[in-house]
C-alpha cells in the first residue's frame, strides 16, 4: 500500500530542495548577455568627475576615454549604451546589485576586488602617483610621515596609500575626486593622492601650486568590471577587447583623450 505524503510535509521537503539549489547557484546567475540581446541595451557605470576619463562637456555631454570605450563596448553588442554616472565608492556596488552590466571607469584590478567581481582584459593605461608643492621635499612613502594627504575614498590609489604610508600620515579620504582635488588645491591638505591625467589637469588649472609629482604610488592599468558569474559576457567583452587592441582602436583613444600611446596591456 502507497503511502501518502501529508501536504504540509511535502511542501517543506520542496523549500528545503529550493533553499540547497539556490546555495549551489550565484545569486546573479541570470544571463546578463542574454538580457542584453533580448532588451537591445548595455547599462555601464562611468566616471563623470574624471577628465579625461570621464565627465560632461558644456551641453552636459558625457565625454571621455572611459565614456568612448563603453559606447565602442555597445557598438560592437550592436545594443544602446545606457550611461551610468558612478562614483568610485558605489561602482562595485551597482555591478552586484544589477544596477549596471558593466564598469567601465578606470578601475583597477585588485586582489580583493577579483573577490566579488570580474576583470576583462585591460583596456587602457594609468598609473597613480602622490604629488605635492614644489617646496616640499617628498621622494617616497617614508616621507609622508607626519604629512596630510587628500585620496578619494575606496579607489585604488586609497587601498594603495593606505599600504604604504607611515601611520603618523594624516590621510583624509573625500566621497569623489573632485572634492579630493579641491582639498589640495584649497590647501586643507599638503599632498593629494590620484591618478596622473586628474593631476595633469589640476596642475594646469591651478600653476600657482607648482605642484608636482613626488613618488608613483602603482602602475594601475584599466579594466573592465563584471558581475561574477557572468561567463558568456566575460568571453564577450574580452573579444572586443582584443579586437580593439589588434586593429588599433584602444591606441587611437589612448592617443585622443591622454596624449600618449597604451604601451603594453595586461589581460
Amino acid at each position: 500500500m502507497t503511502r501518502r505524503i501529508p501536504a504540509i510535509a511535502l511542501l517543506q521537503a520542496l523549500l528545503a530542495a529550493a533553499a540547497f539549489a539556490a546555495t549551489l547557484t550565484p545569486a546573479n546567475a541570470a544571463d546578463d548577455l542574454a538580457r542584453i540581446e533580448h532588451e537591445k541595451v548595455l547599462r555601464v557605470a562611468i566616471p563623470t568627475d574624471f577628465p579625461p576619463y570621464g565627465f560632461v562637456d558644456a551641453s552636459m555631454k558625457p565625454q571621455g576615454l572611459d565614456v568612448a570605450m563603453a559606447e565602442y563596448v555597445a557598438r560592437q553588442l550592436h545594443v544602446k549604451a545606457d550611461l551610468i554616472p558612478a562614483t568610485s565608492s558605489n561602482r562595485i556596488p551597482y555591478l552586484q546589485s544589477g544596477k549596471v552590466e558593466l564598469v567601465i571607469s578606470t578601475l583597477g584590478r585588485t586582489a580583493d576586488r577579483a573577490k566579488v567581481i570580474d576583470f576583462s582584459h585591460a583596456y587602457s593605461p594609468f598609473f597613480l602617483a602622490v604629488y605635492g608643492p614644489q617646496s616640499l621635499v617628498i621622494r617616497d612613502a617614508a616621507q609622508l610621515a607626519g604629512k596630510s594627504i587628500a585620496v578619494t575614498r575606496g579607489s585604488v590609489e586609497d587601498l594603495q596609500l593606505t599600504k604604504v604610508a607611515p601611520a603618523s600620515t594624516r590621510i583624509q579620504r573625500f566621497g569623489d575626486n573632485a572634492s579630493t582635488i579641491s582639498a589640495f588645491v584649497s590647501g586643507q591638505v599638503q599632498l593629494v593622492a590620484t591618478g596622473v591625467s586628474v593631476a595633469a589637469t589640476m596642475i594646469e588649472h591651478n600653476p600657482s601650486l607648482h605642484a608636482q609629482l613626488k613618488f608613483v604610488l602603482k602602475d594601475s592599468p584599466n579594466f573592465i568590471g563584471l558581475a561574477k558569474g557572468q561567463p558568456a559576457l566575460l568571453v564577450r567583452v574580452n573579444a572586443i577587447v582584443d579586437h580593439a587592441k589588434a586593429d588599433g582602436e584602444l591606441d587611437k583613444l589612448s592617443r585622443k583623450w591622454l596624449g600618449r600611446p597604451t604601451g603594453d596591456l595586461p589581460q
